[in-house]
């Protein structure tokens, strides 16, 4: 397929942008929103703190170390799911075929309009300033993968076409970490053997990254040379709601509770809004020397109150019996329901 037929819309910075835009007087100030303890997590962090090398999932005490004149915020989830019900609305008037991934973040399929692609997404960003004040980065392209790429690729405001032509000369320079489905672990294995760049990458076998990776090694080969055959889901459904933290390797146990108990309002406040209930509760670990421990409870109940989901994790994190210092701690609930009784999914994801 390629067509420019698919789009991809990320916003900027949008929490703190948000922010900014309810609150002038912090335009110009390095903004952070996140957890405001000690032990708290950066959600996002506008361009200004990125200067200071502040950025999201960032424990907030380093952010401090970083950035100590900068403005902390505590996060208005109502108000971002406000302002993305407005940017969604602004989308929907283009198409109705959109994957949504998060607040901030959607695919769009606009292979049926006949209309330039630049000229759609100019609409778009004209559309979401207008409406709401806040900017948005566009990257079009024929597959999902290289849209996503070209979103972020001249951040924040940007607009990016890649075309088919432009494969593969365009990838080879980047980092390896720049291809969807590398996260940090897997672009250190590369890096341990030699492997930098998506050029570097590019000389590695089919089976190689296969033997490394299983089926995602399969994706990644194609992914580099401009092959993505996934298609824009407007069905995409929710397994489970959760999220993570790394952070300075630390054996005390009452730095992993309050990152849970925090996750549990996050993750309590996510499924009241979407009107989910769910009764499988999981603590991830990660320790020092990078060995993953998950423990899981399914309770009698459904539930979407913080204050159970969060004893709950309290408790499976007493029965893990840590020896090692731990660098990431999680919190998941899955087996969800939705409120009028729909089962969304029986299984963790």
């Amino acid at each position: 397929m390629d067509r420019l037929s698919i789009m991809h819309i990320d916003m900027d910075a949008f929490y703190a942008s948000v922010e900014e835009r309810d609150n002038p007087k912090l335009i110009g100030h390095p903004v952070i929103v996140g957890g405001k303890s000690r032990h708290g997590i950066v959600t996002t962090a506008n361009y200004e703190a990125r200067k200071f090398g502040v950025h999201s999932a960032m424990p907030v005490y380093i952010a401090r170390e970083k950035c100590p004149h900068g403005i902390y915020i505590s996060p208005r989830m109502e108000r971002y799911r406000e302002v993305s019900r407005q940017i969604m609305d602004i989308l929907y008037d283009i198409t109705d075929i959109i994957e949504q991934i998060s607040v901030d973040e959607a695919y769009l399929d606009i292979s049926h309009i006949e209309m330039n692609p630049l000229d759609i997404a100019k609409i778009i960003k004209g559309q979401v300033i207008r409406k709401t004040g806040l900017t948005l980065s566009v990257g079009i392209s024929y597959n999902k993968f290289l849209a996503k790429l070209a979103s972020d690729w001249n951040k924040p405001n940007g607009l990016k076409v890649i075309t088919r032509d432009m494969i593969p000369d365009i990838l080879l320079p980047l980092p390896v970490k720049s291809v969807y489905g590398i996260g940090k672990k897997s672009a250190d294995k590369l890096n341990n053997i030699g492997i930098f760049t998506i050029e570097d990458l590019m000389r590695l076998s089919e089976d190689f990254l296969i033997d490394m990776f299983g089926k995602t090694g399969n994706e990644i080969y194609y992914r580099i040379r401009g092959i993505d055959n996934r298609k824009v889901d407007t069905s995409r459904q929710r397994k489970s709601i959760g999220s993570e933290s790394t952070f300075d390797a630390t054996g005390d146990i009452e730095v992993f509770k309050s990152y849970l108990k925090e996750f549990a309002n996050e993750i309590s406040n996510e499924m009241i809004k979407k009107g989910l209930q769910g009764k499988t509760i999981t603590v991830k670990t990660k320790d020092e020397n990078f060995i993953q421990r998950t423990k899981s409870k399914t309770i009698s109940n459904y539930t979407n109150i913080a204050e159970e989901i969060y004893a709950n994790a309290a408790t499976l994190l007493d029965e893990m019996d840590l020896e090692t210092r731990l660098r990431l701690v999680g919190l998941t609930m899955s087996n969800l329901m939705s409120l009028d009784l729909e089962q969304l999914s029986f299984f963790d994801d």
